[in-house]
């Protein structure tokens, strides 16, 4: 049975935030004490690591959904409430994390590309802990008998698919002899048969040159005419090739069992790797003629080498069972790895720089709010932080939503409405809640408070 996976659908929600606490102090001859409910305990993240010790995504073929646990509520006499603990999920080296349509399950934009040991993204935050009384103390308001609600995390799906991280990859048509390749150039130990599709899942092998080089080879299943249109398993196949810097394209030039034509064979693969991704077609390549032992293959190696050296490729001509220029082979390909890779500006630094950079451009994206118009006077607002903000709020209780409205003024929220054509006395719609837009400088009762909730406001339509 086959237990290769590398690709995923999952779907994420991490820990809710618990809700803070509206409290006063209540002691003996104290009678009328200051606020001191406790702020609700964070929701723990969901987190995808890269672990280079796992090699694919069989973890997540049969369970699809995770979630992180929940903060705790607050409590008076300042007890906070304690933090959901972090869900981690990892994942193989080379793994390409997207967010998903949740209607479509179609791929919307790639959250992180994790290609380092160690490498992090938050896939689904937890919510943040309500805050509790204790801090909306001002000047004007020294009892605020109201506490945030916890922040909810959000659910939804997101797609892991992973890219094998090799420097060279064996491609060509079913049964050309690609995993006696590797098997005679690494350690790798791939299944070996006189059958097409012998090889279902791609193998890693380590190959090293007489000078000490190494390199890290793939051995790809085979591919047939229409891979690119997904015929086969050409996609599965495929996309473990993006990442490779050297294509080995092998051909046998006796024509296998079919008699195929090696020039043609040669043709189709190439054409195959153009269609699925333009830059498959000029990615570096060496064609290797295989089981030029054979009698009668004079004339097949004379016309493949005159095809890859027209195009500006070189060719070698081997035998995986005699070893013939298997040497040759992986000196020339390690050579022109190194070369490769030297040509590739590989930015330094620990794992930790990169799960900024992720964290940076979900905070981002998390920030940004959109405004549209439904309806002659009706206006709709979308954004992850401008929906938690209502979300949060008790909308049973004045002070709550007035503390809303200061808010949504930090956030730039009018401004943005203004901007956009909004008018006095115009409907604002933000989830499933209503409120009319007042317009103009508000009396801000809570403009003593110290936060920065300044959001990104996203493009109107």
């Amino acid at each position: 049975m086959v237990t290769f996976t590398d690709l995923s659908h999952i779907n994420v929600k991490g820990g809710d935030g618990g809700a803070g606490c509206m409290s006063f102090r209540r002691e003996a001859f104290v009678p009328k004490g200051g606020p001191d409910g406790g702020d609700g305990g964070h929701g723990g993240d969901v987190i995808v690591e890269a672990d280079p010790q796992l090699s694919s995504l069989i973890d997540y073929r049969y369970k699809h959904h995770f979630k992180a646990e929940r903060g705790t509520h607050g409590q008076g006499k300042r007890m906070h409430g304690k933090d959901g603990q972090d869900l981690i999920l990892r994942v193989p080296l080379g793994t390409v994390v997207r967010e998903l349509d949740p209607e479509t399950q179609k791929p919307l934009y790639q959250i992180a590309d994790l290609t380092r040991p160690g490498e992090r993204v938050i896939v689904a935050p937890g919510g943040v802990g309500g805050r509790g009384n204790i801090h909306f103390v001002t000047s004007v308001r020294r009892a605020p008998a109201f506490a945030e609600k916890g922040e909810p995390a959000r659910e939804h799906w997101i797609e892991l698919e992973m890219k094998l991280m090799a420097d060279a990859a064996l491609v060509g048509m079913p049964s050309v002899g690609k995993s006696s390749i590797i098997a005679r150039i690494s350690a790798a130990r791939p299944k070996i048969a006189d059958y097409p599709f012998t090889t279902l899942v791609p193998n890693l092998g380590v190959a090293r040159a007489s000078d000490g080089r190494s390199f890290v080879c793939a051995d790809v299943p085979g591919l047939i005419e229409g891979a690119s249109e997904g015929k086969g398993l050409g996609h599965e196949f495929l996309r473990h090739i993006e990442r490779t810097a050297l294509i080995l394209h092998v051909v046998d030039v006796t024509g296998g069992f079919e008699g195929r034509d090696p020039v043609d064979d040669y043709h189709t693969i190439n054409a195959e790797l153009s269609a699925y991704a333009a830059e498959l077609a000029e990615r570096p390549q060496i064609v290797v003629a295989n089981k030029c032992d054979m009698p009668d293959t004079d004339d097949a190696i004379a016309r493949l080498k005159e095809a890859a050296e027209k195009d500006g490729r070189r060719f070698m001509a081997v035998s995986a069972v005699t070893g013939k220029g298997l040497d040759d082979l992986v000196n020339v390909t390690a050579a022109q790895v190194a070369e490769l890779r030297s040509q590739v500006e590989v930015p330094e630094g620990p794992a930790d720089l990169y799960n900024k950079t992720w964290e940076r451009s979900r905070q981002k994206r998390d920030r940004a709010f959109t405004i549209s118009r439904e309806e002659a006077h009706v206006w709709r607002v979308t954004g992850g932080s401008i929906e938690r903000m209502v979300i949060q709020t008790d909308f049973e209780n004045d002070e709550a939503i007035a503390y809303l409205q200061h808010r949504f003024d930090r956030a730039g929220l009018d401004e943005r409405l203004e901007e956009a054509g909004c008018q006095r006395g115009d409907e604002v719609r933000i989830l499933g809640f209503a409120f009319t837009y007042e317009g103009g400088p508000v009396n801000d009762e809570f403009a003593g408070l110290d936060e920065d909730e300044t959001l990104d406001g996203g493009d109107e339509d």
